[in-house]
């Protein structure tokens, strides 16, 4: 980790603080050789005051199981039929895999306490068939989760629910984390799922709207396994119930919850309720963001190298569009009051955020902020990009000497033999 990585997760770090994060874990990532470091991920969370709900599935257990007691299962996830003999099965896989992980949290010095928080009703007759053991979440103690909460213990929630009798159910982890998270008003569920349920289907967009996560899974259904499918469904769910932000994760790779959390750039696939854009001018402490922001395209000559020195002398010239308060693209708006013109540049979106229209969005906003200035035409240079502002800024190429002198200066001395392009303005209303 460099001094920049640091400086990145240091500003989430007090939008996080004494947080709610529900951790959705997948049995099968719980059997993983990564689950070792996912529990030090949780010890950094907790290390940082963000307070943590672990709810797991125990499917493969309850799979592997059943194999060993030769014994043929009605459903494994908590979503078809339970019968007694399978719910039997779920309780002792269920158990068993929540003391596995108590004791793994207590390696990595984190308290843990299993509780039976998810009170639930049957499933009932459905389709004419009778679930029997199978439960909905009919409510969440609350009381119980958050005084575990407020003294540092991570409460771990089985697949299983209790309803007012004592009987036991078996119910979907995924649908439970839905229900956690909404009462425990989460700012955030991650869903840690194996990498076999990513294999063979479509990569999954970083970001996904609830409405985009529905017309996906209903226009892709069959492309996806059952537990993303189940997953994405459970995501849109949860933002509708007023979680902000859910997270789907390959739970098999080194890192990913840390990634996802702490970057802009993240690293699965987020779904969320509503997003929070801006457009602002930015300040001296915005410099190294920018910087950051545009370091691998200046690597890839892409943009001209710019210095901290440089970007402070013309500080008012730059535009940061954030999302949620993380700066995901910039653009900046050189004035050549004589010429009565405005340089297009340093226009950069993170790859993580591209294809969303976040360039076309700053390109409109520069060309109105150069019409408010009275400026005439609007120019760009260019080495990799000039597709890109012809098809879908209207530029067209255009020779050295339309440069304003000083530019042109700047130009010939750069030997980066950019394209020039140049779009006239028509004046602001």
């Amino acid at each position: 980790m460099n001094v920049s990585d640091l400086r990145e997760i240091l500003q989430y770090v007090p939008r996080f603080r004494e947080r709610v994060f529900v951790i959705a874990l997948d049995g099968e990532v719980a059997a993983s050789d990564n689950f070792s470091n996912i529990l030090l991920d949780l010890a950094v969370l907790r290390s940082l005051s963000v307070k943590v709900v672990l709810v797991h599935g125990a499917g493969f257990q309850i799979v592997q199981l059943a194999r060993e007691r030769d014994v043929e299962l009605t459903n494994s996830d908590g979503t078809g039929i339970t019968d007694e003999v399978t719910l039997n099965v779920s309780i002792d896989a269920a158990i068993r895999l929540t003391n596995q992980i108590m004791e793994g949290l207590s390696a990595v010095d984190l308290r843990a306490a299993y509780v039976n928080a998810v009170i639930a009703h049957p499933a009932g007759i459905l389709g004419g068939i009778d679930h029997q053991f199978t439960g909905r979440v009919e409510r969440v103690d609350v009381k119980a989760l958050r005084l575990l909460l407020d003294e540092g213990i991570v409460p771990v929630v089985p697949p299983l629910g209790f309803d007012g009798e004592g009987r036991t159910y078996r119910v979907n982890s995924d649908a439970a984390a839905v229900e956690v998270g909404e009462e425990l008003s989460a700012s955030k569920i991650i869903y840690l799922a194996p990498g076999s349920a990513f294999a063979g289907h479509p990569v999954l967009p970083r970001q996904l709207s609830v409405r985009d996560t529905l017309e996906l899974v209903k226009r892709q259904r069959e492309d996806f396994s059952q537990s993303i499918a189940s997953k994405l469904e459970c995501a849109a769910q949860a933002c509708v119930q007023g979680v902000p932000r859910v997270h789907l994760l390959d739970g098999g790779v080194n890192e990913a919850l840390l990634t996802e959390i702490f970057s802009y750039d993240g690293f699965g696939t987020m779904v969320y309720s509503n997003e929070y854009q801006q457009i602002r001018r930015i300040f001296k402490k915005d410099v190294r963001s920018v910087m950051a922001l545009i370091r691998q395209s200046v690597q890839n000559e892409e943009l001209v190298r710019r210095t901290r020195t440089e970007i402070l002398e013309r500080l008012e010239d730059y535009w940061l569009l954030e999302v949620d308060r993380t700066p995901v693209a910039c653009v900046a708006l050189h004035v050549y009051p004589e010429e009565a013109a405005g340089e297009l540049a340093c226009l950069y979106v993170s790859k993580a955020h591209e294809n969303q229209g976040y360039g076309q969005k700053l390109m409109a906003f520069a060309e109105n902020l150069a019409r408010e200035k009275g400026l005439k035409r609007i120019f760009a240079l260019s080495t990799q990009a000039f597709s890109y502002l012809q098809q879908k800024g209207g530029y067209a190429e255009a020779a050295p000497e339309s440069l304003p002198a000083e530019r042109r200066l700047k130009y010939e001395a750069s030997e980066r033999f950019s394209r020039i392009l140049s779009k006239p303005l028509a004046t602001a209303n």
